[in-house]
């Protein structure tokens, strides 16, 4: 059992049965950072605390590790194989555009463990698709985390020829528009393409197992 908040964005803080929790990629008060110029209306991230911290690149939506109190094991925009109190952490080098990364920077995908399920973060993934050691370095995830907003990241077509590779039992689609946020597209074509049932939460909290029938999860936007 995994119980997790998503706080937008990529940003979310799961917890699992035994109490040990995971942060992916806060953020803070970004008005200073967009300068009006864009509709970024999510709560900054506050009030919480993790074991392990995982970041996945060094843009501001991303890596407000400052956020996150505690003294959480931190793994920082980079790649390679990690041991952490939760157990191994397989950190994999990508890119946040489909230029090598020449547009945008790196990106890292994350692989761990929480409570028996393994999880697949892929932050601001922006490749065309996955390269052949990326995909055999993820192994075979249980619950994925993946962007759907297109724009800077991936959506559509290319998000569900993802989904099909990997072939989790249950996808949490992040990185998309929503009353919040107005620089994106919604997660709305990568559904309708993809077919699976999608189960739309009330309320940005939700209780995830990995077991059952393949689905998408949507939990809702933070409340304001």
């Amino acid at each position: 059992m995994i119980a997790l908040r998503w706080y937008g964005q990529s940003a979310f803080h799961l917890r699992g049965g035994d109490g040990a929790s995971v942060f992916l990629d806060p953020f803070g008060d970004l008005a200073a950072l967009t300068g009006g110029r864009m509709q970024f209306d999510y709560p900054a991230v506050a009030d919480v605390s993790a074991d392990l911290l995982l970041i996945t690149h060094e843009h501001g939506d991303h890596n407000a590790a400052e956020r996150v109190g505690g003294e959480p094991h931190v793994i920082r925009s980079t790649a390679g194989r990690f041991a952490t109190p939760l157990g191994e952490v397989v950190a994999i080098a990508s890119e946040h555009d489909a230029a090598a990364g020449t547009e945008r920077g790196p990106n890292t995908i994350f692989v761990f463990t929480l409570d028996g399920h393994v999880c697949c973060h892929f932050g601001d993934f922006g490749q065309a698709a996955l390269r052949p050691e990326q995909r055999a370095a993820i192994g075979d995830p249980e619950i994925l985390f993946l962007p759907m907003g297109g724009g800077p990241t991936i959506g559509g077509e290319v998000a569900v020829a993802i989904v099909c590779e990997l072939a989790p039992r249950v996808v949490v689609p992040m990185h998309y528009r929503t009353p919040l946020i107005g620089f994106l597209e919604t997660p709305d074509e990568a559904l309708a393409l993809l077919g699976w049932p999608v189960e739309r939460a009330q309320q940005n909290e939700v209780v995830l197992a990995g077991g059952g029938e393949t689905r998408v999860v949507l939990p809702a936007p933070p409340a304001v």
